[in-house]
C-alpha cells in the first residue's frame, strides 16, 4: 500500500476499533497511510489493526482512554514510537450517553463523563498530539464534532450537544492558532450514521421513521460515507482547508423541510 491520497503518512485515530473509527482506520491504509489504530477496547483496536494487515498495509493497536491525560500521552509516545512519526491526527472517540437529556433531568454524572471523552478527550488529543505533529515538519487534525455543533434537537442530549459545539470551536481556535505552523485543523459533522451507537438510540421503526423524514436523502448515512470524507481532509487534496466544520449530514443543515417521498 505505497499509493493513494495518504502515501507516506502516519496517522493516529482514536475510537478507531469500531464504527467511523473502524472505518476511517481501513481507508486511510488503503491510501497509503501506517495507521496507529487506538482505541479502549484493545481487542476491538487489535481487530481493525488485524484488517489492515490481512490486505497488506502497516497498522499498531494501542490502547488509549482518551479521557485521561497520561494515557492520551502514551498514546502519541507510543504511536511515534511505532510508526516513526505522525502527521495525522483524527480525534475520533466518543459516546453519547443513554441518559442524557435535557438540563432538567440530566444527572451530573452523565454531563461530566460525556464531556470528559468528547470534548476533554480531543483537548488531550491536541495537546500531545500537536508537539508530534511539529516533530513531523507539520500535519492534519481532524477532530469528530457533530452536526448538533450547529443545530439545536428537540430530542435531549444537551451534554453530547454542548460537548461538540465546544469541539468546533476548539477546532477553530487551534486552526488560527498552529495555521503558520503548517498545521491544518477542521471538524467533521456528520449527522445520523448507522453505527452500533446510533442502532442503540434509535431502536425502534418509529424513532428511524422520525429521523429519516427529517433527512433529504431519505436515509442514515454510512460510516465508510464519513470516513471518505474524513480522508479527504487529512490529505493534500484539502492543503488549502483550515478551520472548517464540514457536514457530512445528507442535506439536514440545508434543509428547511424535505420533499415528500415519491409515489
Amino acid at each position: 500500500m505505497t499509493g493513494g491520497q495518504l502515501a507516506g503518512r502516519h496517522a493516529v485515530i482514536t475510537g478507531a476499533g469500531a464504527g467511523i473509527g473502524r472505518e476511517a482506520a481501513v481507508l486511510f491504509a488503503r491510501e497509503g497511510a501506517a495507521v496507529a489504530v487506538a482505541d479502549i477496547d484493545r481487542a476491538a483496536a487489535e481487530e481493525t489493526a488485524a484488517a489492515i494487515g490481512a490486505e497488506g498495509g502497516q497498522a499498531a493497536a494501542l490502547t488509549v482512554d482518551v479521557a485521561d491525560a497520561a494515557s492520551v500521552e502514551a498514546m502519541i509516545a507510543a504511536a511515534e514510537s511505532a510508526l516513526g512519526r505522525v502527521d495525522i491526527l483524527f480525534n475520533n472517540a466518543g459516546v453519547m450517553l443513554s441518559d442524557d437529556r435535557g438540563p432538567e433531568d440530566t444527572e451530573a454524572a452523565i454531563w461530566d463523563r460525556t464531556i470528559a471523552i468528547n470534548l476533554t478527550g480531543v483537548f488531550h488529543g491536541c495537546r500531545f498530539g500537536i508537539p508530534a505533529l511539529r516533530r513531523a515538519g507539520g500535519g492534519a487534525i481532524l477532530n469528530m464534532a457533530s452536526l448538533v455543533a450547529v443545530m439545536g434537537s428537540a430530542v435531549p442530549q444537551l451534554a453530547y450537544t454542548a460537548s461538540k459545539g465546544g469541539v468546533l470551536a476548539m477546532t477553530r481556535e487551534i486552526a488560527v492558532q498552529y495555521a503558520r505552523q503548517n498545521i491544518r485543523a477542521n471538524a467533521l459533522l456528520p449527522g445520523p450514521i448507522g453505527t452500533p451507537m446510533t442502532a442503540e438510540l434509535f431502536d425502534t421503526p418509529e424513532k428511524l421513521e422520525r429521523r429519516r423524514v427529517h433527512m433529504p436523502l431519505g436515509r442514515f448515512g454510512e460510516a465508510k460515507e464519513v470516513a471518505a470524507v474524513a480522508c479527504f481532509l487529512c490529505s493534500d487534496a484539502a492543503s488549502y482547508v483550515t478551520g472548517a466544520g464540514w457536514p457530512v449530514d445528507g442535506g439536514i443543515s440545508a434543509a428547511y423541510v424535505t420533499a415528500e417521498d415519491p409515489a
